[in-house]
């Protein structure tokens, strides 16, 4: 479906999901858009229900944008994930639409690496055991299986934002950091690169997984992994929820192969606050469960909120992809007095060609000019001096590559 878009800046439309942060209301509301906030995820039919009208949706980890949801869409610009995943998200779909997809790559990095530690740290001094004895009315003063976290090896599965700044606050405190990634990264300081998964699973005494939640990253994680991991072992995982089977955890922590295990997420999760949460973990003493609040800080929310409702604005405003996870990246600057077309189209030879030639038709100069491909698609932004003819948007609109169609005055 092609669709050509003038939009009055002050009668933009934006649902905001999952208790997104107020600092994205009001930064939102600063450009003058008509924002809606809701405390829960929506499932997919309550979302097709919602979504006409919505020029900008925000959503976190729970609620799926799944490809029916974008055909619904009308009017739909832009998807902010205000988290740092982007698997809720049917990606091709959305680049399809012209739908630019935004996330958080960075802001909420330093609130799960402080959480990881936390929790290395409360299970090699069992101190989850020891605080719920304590609140049953028993002393039990004991340093047994309490160690430091000093000269005990960490492995860190998947050696990305968050796996890179562990392994640098992990050597701070003491400990030895192995990784594995299937990208070629660069170890920072003194961190090992193992070359197999197998290799950080023989050697390490904790494992924590800090993979994405790709389709093919799903059950990775199960019994073989764990047998694999050294006898009492900790692990933890606070990437998705999907990558670990954990009926198989539950296995390697009942039997005494495992000593403990942090879980933050899950491969169903209540939608809101209050909602009853199920888990074979459930119940077992040398477990912590988190509600996934990983990257769930007043800090870590207050600049996911400001810096993902400032993409979003600034795509309304003046159309740049600057850090768009789906679309190509184009930043042309503004210039005063001109109006801005965006073109999204199917990335086939002569597209360029072909808008400068109607351009050019109509006697309409071009000011500025910028084009980014990825893929399948391109992504064209085209500043033009003077006034122009709706003639020229049909034009346009009419080409067989156009996916959409934007003017900005």
């Amino acid at each position: 479906m092609k669709r050509k878009m003038m939009i009055d800046q002050a009668k933009v439309r934006v649902l905001l999901l999952e208790s997104i942060h107020p600092d994205a209301v009001i930064r939102l509301e600063e450009d003058g858009f008509e924002v809606e906030s809701v405390s829960t995820a929506l499932d997919e039919p309550e979302l097709i229900e919602r979504i006409s009208g919505v020029h900008l949706l925000g959503i976190r980890s729970k609620t799926k944008v799944t490809a029916k949801v974008l055909e619904t869409a009308d009017s739909l610009l832009a998807v902010g994930a205000f988290c740092i995943g982007t698997d809720q998200i049917d990606l091709t779909a959305a680049t399809a639409a012209g739908v630019a997809v935004f996330n958080a790559p960075f802001s909420n990095t330093r609130s799960v690496v402080e959480l990881a530690i936390a929790e290395i740290i409360a299970m090699t001094r069992r101190l989850t055991e020891k605080n719920a004895l304590m609140h049953e009315g028993v002393w039990d003063k004991s340093a047994d299986g309490a160690h430091e976290i000093r000269g005990r090896r960490l492995g860190i599965v998947g050696y990305g934002n968050i796996g890179t700044q562990l392994s640098v606050l992990a050597e701070n405190l003491g400990m030895s950091v192995s990784f594995y990634d299937t990208a070629d990264k660069l170890a920072l300081s003194n961190a090992h690169r193992c070359a197999t998964m197998d290799e950080l699973l023989e050697t390490s005494d904790i494992v924590t997984l800090h993979v994405d939640g790709r389709p093919g990253n799903a059950g990775f994680f199960g019994a073989e992994q764990f047998a694999k991991m050294k006898p009492g072992s900790l692990f933890l995982n606070l990437s998705r929820g999907i990558v670990i089977d954990h009926l198989a955890l539950r296995d390697a922590l009942k039997s005494g192969h495992l000593a403990g295990a942090g879980v933050d997420v899950f491969p169903s999760e209540p939608k809101g606050r209050g909602d009853e949460f199920l888990s074979e973990l459930r119940g077992l003493p040398n477990v912590i469960l988190t509600p996934h609040i990983g990257g769930s800080t007043e800090e870590a929310q207050s600049d996911i909120g400001g810096f993902v409702a400032t993409k979003l604005a600034k795509f309304v405003v003046d159309g740049n992809t600057t850090l768009s996870v789906n679309l190509p990246g184009v930043a042309l600057p503004e210039q005063p007095g001109q109006h801005r077309i965006i073109h999204v189209h199917r990335n086939t030879p002569g597209v360029l060609a072909q808008v400068n030639r109607i351009l050019a038709e109509h006697d309409v100069n071009v000011e500025g000019q910028l084009l980014s491909t990825r893929g399948e698609y391109g992504y064209l932004i085209t500043d033009i001096g003077g006034g122009y003819h709706e003639q020229i948007v049909d034009q346009l609109r009419s080409m067989p590559q156009t996916v959409r169609l934007r003017v900005l005055s």
